[in-house]
């Protein structure tokens, strides 16, 4: 038996999907210090490679833009994000590999 063809993803759908990349990444933005992981678990939906790469785009914008606190931020958390999706190697820093 032959595995069911997935239907490839419509322009809309990647639309609707950046659209939504996009409400998460402001609603980062603007919630309360030390919300975020809460935003971040009310949306898992979205939590992908399309989520990294989307506010790695907003992050470089505001850097050209100048806002480099912005920047900095959007870049720690895909950082994180990143590491959680497996996408971001594990270095251990020298102290660590001194203890073994």
């Amino acid at each position: 038996m032959s595995e069911p063809i997935s239907e490839p993803i419509s322009e809309q759908s990647l639309e609707e999907r950046h659209r939504l990349y996009c409400e998460l990444i402001e609603k980062l933005l603007s919630c309360p210090n030390g919300q975020e992981p809460e935003v971040l678990e009310a949306h898992l939906d979205l939590i992908d490679p399309g989520l990294i790469q989307t506010m790695l785009q907003v992050a470089t914008g505001f850097a050209h833009q100048g806002n480099q606190d912005g920047a900095k931020f959007l870049i720690h958390v895909t950082k994180e994000l990143s590491k959680q999706l497996g996408l971001y190697p594990e270095i251990p820093n020298s102290t660590e590999v001194e203890k073994e």
